[in-house]
């Protein structure tokens, strides 16, 4: 199994804005797992926590999600503009032993 988590660093003000975002845009997404805030560390970051079996089995998943023209396109309307909301990401993934 892996977990990937994507780290956004949110500009001052909208790390709850995109959180509630994500939550609602991944909501049907069957490897979203979690959106988490923080409460130490760096501020304003919010990370989105999915789960798979897995690489392949991530690969797929974009695969899948991109042929989905509909799905693509309810999730661009929901998504407009949401890049204003943070400054930089990363992504890391984790093989769970």
């Amino acid at each position: 199994m892996i977990i990937v988590h994507d780290i956004f660093i949110c500009k001052p003000g909208n790390a709850s804005k995109l959180a509630k975002l994500f939550k609602e845009v991944m909501a049907d997404n069957k490897e979203f797992v979690n959106i988490l805030t923080d409460m130490t560390g760096q501020f304003n970051r919010v990370i989105m926590v999915s789960q798979y079996n897995d690489l392949s089995a991530y690969e797929k998943s974009w695969e899948d999600y991109m042929k989905d023209e509909e799905k693509m396109k309810k999730m661009k309307e929901k998504m407009a503009n949401y890049t204003d909301m943070y400054l930089t990401g990363s992504r890391e993934i984790y093989k769970v032993w």
